[in-house]
């Protein structure tokens, strides 16, 4: 039901609201049904976010002589030390079982002629685990499937091109989500909320995420008041296509697993030196490896011809791509350097999605399980989006909450529109910068502490930026995304600066090795403005350590 309301918006009633429409979002407005769901994207339509752009597959023990143990295992060793094995081993467990689900329901796997499913080996997985779909495309193959079902599904609708602007928060409770629509300012009133938006890639300069992908969820949660933790873990893939493009065409880690090889300057394969699995290792190590070499002016390529040799019909994604900026990856090796990938950290959730906020749950990318510690395992974020989409669903459907109280309700912001429109989209370029640089691959204390500042000056000059303009959602999602990219980078430099060692995806040069007393952080948004880092809590990686993970 629309309830006309005074200027200048209008409150819709929902039961449940889903925000994001990649996998865990489609994946949870799906597991809802038949209970009615009103899914919002910022998007021109389903489906939308990283999953939709995924080349790798996704990591599931189903293989002859592979068990969730190993596979939990692997993740464990990969999150260098701060995964919760439990929750690993929960993923491994459950993922097994939705893969096969979704085996068993036709969707369109890559299949040997047996009709088992052909199945792949990425870094750091101790077995071929990887199942794929169309190839290189498993990401937009499956979420295309999962898109048709959501479309057919008369108990959820779709809001497309609907920027949710902000929760609405009472007492600890979540009462609804603000959101600006094509026919203007709408409030959800509802006592549930998922964030399914997927990551921060959108923050940096570089990434290898589509553009939507700017912490929405993350930055929403932090303004309610929500805990984050691990958000200094930032994964850079390695293998980025080094061409003038944002986002950065990426080259997926199967072709490593197939046999391609990276190169030197000089055309020397150089990662054998690095680590013992070479192409293999874990993906910080190879991107700090390749990023070493970029930043001292030497250029790195990857060879695709093994593995393009090994499965020619494997890749046709890569070859699009190649093929789009004019290259061959059948006559020469292709420019490489890493790129902003995936974020480990997010808002933290138990293991049925639910936040610190009574009526919030989270999932996918945006969500902090506990099951990435420092570095993911390669092919664990789309089994991610799965397990922990229909979980919410679950928790969702049958948790009882009472009904709202009455509360005011919130005010539209004033965006800036006219000039402010350019001025926003320099502030954001400035502020993508600053993050790749200050806080990307390599980091140090100088270089973060001048990235705070220039972010913390960006922030105020975009708050400045108020006015009677326009409330059309294309100028409402610059200034949001703008607001949201900027959040977002704070965050990540507040915890990187707080962490004085080395780990996983966080590497700095000032703190070169490894502390084993450290823990894992969280924080609130509350914490920014204490002196640095003083109120951020320490958190174990166990049950009895912290309740919420």
């Amino acid at each position: 039901m629309v309830t006309p309301y005074t200027v200048p918006y209008t409150v819709q009633d929902s039961d449940v609201v889903v925000i994001g429409s990649g996998l865990a979002g489609l994946m949870t407005a799906l597991h809802l049904a038949p209970r009615a769901v009103t899914l919002l994207t910022k998007t021109a339509d389903l489906p939308s976010g990283s999953s939709n752009h995924a080349q790798g597959g996704i990591a599931a023990a189903v293989g002859p002589g592979d068990g969730p143990e190993a596979h939990a295992a692997d993740t464990v060793a990969a999150g260098a030390g701060f995964v919760n094995a439990d929750a690993a081993l929960l993923l491994a467990r459950e993922g097994a079982v939705r893969v096969r689900a979704l085996l068993d329901a036709g969707l369109p796997f890559d299949r040997a002629a047996d009709g088992a499913p052909l199945l792949g080996r990425e870094a750091a997985h101790c077995a071929a685990r990887i199942v794929h779909a169309g190839g290189d495309a498993t990401g937009p193959t499956l979420v295309a499937a999962l898109a048709e079902r959501v479309r057919a599904t008369p108990s959820i609708t779709v809001e497309t091109n609907a920027f949710a602007v902000d929760l609405a928060v009472r007492h600890g409770r979540v009462c609804g989500v603000l959101a600006c629509h094509p026919e203007g300012w709408v409030f959800h009133r509802t006592p549930r909320v998922v964030l399914a938006t997927g990551g921060i890639g959108g923050a940096f300069a570089r990434t290898t995420n589509p553009p939507e992908a700017t912490g929405d969820g993350l930055a929403l949660a932090a303004r309610a008041g929500a805990t984050l933790a691990d958000v200094e873990f930032v994964q850079f893939h390695p293998t980025a296509l080094a061409v003038d493009a944002d986002p950065a065409p990426l080259l997926t880690e199967a072709l490593r697993g197939a046999g391609a090889l990276l190169l030197d300057g000089r055309s020397r394969r150089f990662m054998a030196d690095e680590h013992p699995l070479a192409e293999l290792a874990p993906r910080d190590v190879v991107a700090r490896a390749i990023g070493a070499r970029v930043a001292a002016g030497e250029a790195v390529t990857l060879d695709l011809r093994p593995a393009l040799a090994a499965k020619p019909d494997g890749f046709p994604t890569v070859l699009a791509l190649c093929a789009a900026h004019g290259l061959d990856p059948w006559k020469e090796p292709m420019p490489v350097a890493p790129a902003a990938h995936y974020h480990m950290g997010g808002v933290v959730t138990d293991r049925l999605g639910r936040t610190d906020l009574d009526g919030l749950w989270a999932c996918g990318e945006v969500a902090c399980t506990g099951v990435h510690g420092a570095n993911r395992l390669a092919s664990n974020s789309l089994l991610e989006a799965l397990v922990f989409g229909a979980r919410v669903a679950r928790d969702v459907a049958e948790r009882p909450l009472p009904a709202l109280p009455p509360f005011a309700l919130p005010q539209p912001p004033a965006v800036a529109g006219g000039v402010g429109a350019a001025l926003i989209d320099a502030i954001t370029a400035e502020a993508r910068g600053t993050l790749y640089q200050g806080a990307g691959l390599v980091r140090d204390g100088a270089g973060l502490r001048a990235a705070r500042q220039r972010l913390d000056r960006l922030a105020v000059a975009l708050d400045v930026l108020r006015g009677d303009g326009p409330t059309d959602v294309a100028s409402v999602r610059r200034w949001g995304e703008a607001r949201n990219r900027l959040l977002v980078g704070r965050l990540v430099v507040h915890a990187a600066l707080d962490r004085c060692e080395s780990r996983g995806a966080h590497f700095r040069t000032d703190f070169p090795a490894e502390d084993p007393a450290a823990q894992r952080h969280a924080f609130t948004l509350k914490d920014l403005a204490g002196s640095a880092g003083a109120l951020i809590t320490q958190i174990g990686t166990g049950d009895a350590a912290c309740s919420i993970l």
